[in-house]
């Protein structure tokens, strides 16, 4: 890295790593700060992730999703030393930045992280309106065209009115088993 001036305040800098490997990147340069004493120039390091709900055999889960995959954040002070730890940890491929520079992350982009990770259940995202057609896309009713009748924003829910045997039929269906045509 070149002799240049470094800021020898502490930002957010995003350091970019093989894709799948940003958990073990975490826990390596954790271990690391610590057995090279660095707790003074690296505070943070954290995968961002966040909830989401899909629907697995059927049934409604909550899984975790990492939000910027083959990235983690740090929370350092650039010096050549503490530079060079976190350059050289297992699976990191560099910082994020021009060239050799790291660039820090504005604390507003820092803030809006934290507050989409920071969320304990996630919201349901229903994109739908009433009398729009849509198509089922999974449970016993998948490929069938129907039409929106309700919208239950609260339990994630839609109602659909599917034609059956000449006349149409509500069906309740969960709202990641419908799409819009």
């Amino acid at each position: 890295m070149a002799k240049q001036r470094l800021s020898q305040e502490k930002k957010w800098y995003v350091i970019h790593t093989y894709s799948g490997y940003e958990d073990a990147v975490a826990r390596n340069l954790k271990q690391r700060i610590e057995s090279l004493g660095m707790e003074d120039k690296i505070f943070n390091v954290v995968v961002p992730k966040e909830k989401k709900i899909k629907i697995k055999n059927g049934k409604r889960k909550i899984t975790e999703e990492k939000i910027y995959p083959g990235y983690v954040i740090v929370e350092m002070i650039v010096s050549d030393d503490s530079w060079y730890v976190v350059r050289n940890t297992p699976n990191v491929t560099g910082f994020v930045g021009a060239g050799t520079t790291p660039i820090p992350v504005s604390l507003q982009e820092i803030d809006n992280l934290k507050k989409r990770m920071g969320v304990e259940e996630p919201k349901f995202k229903i994109d739908v309106k009433i009398n729009e057609a849509i198509k089922i896309t999974d449970g016993p009713f998948k490929d069938l065209d129907g039409k929106i009748s309700e919208v239950d924003e609260e339990r994630g829910k839609v109602k659909v009115l599917i034609n059956m045997f000449g006349r149409d039929t509500p069906v309740e269906l969960d709202s990641l088993q419908i799409k819009k045509i």
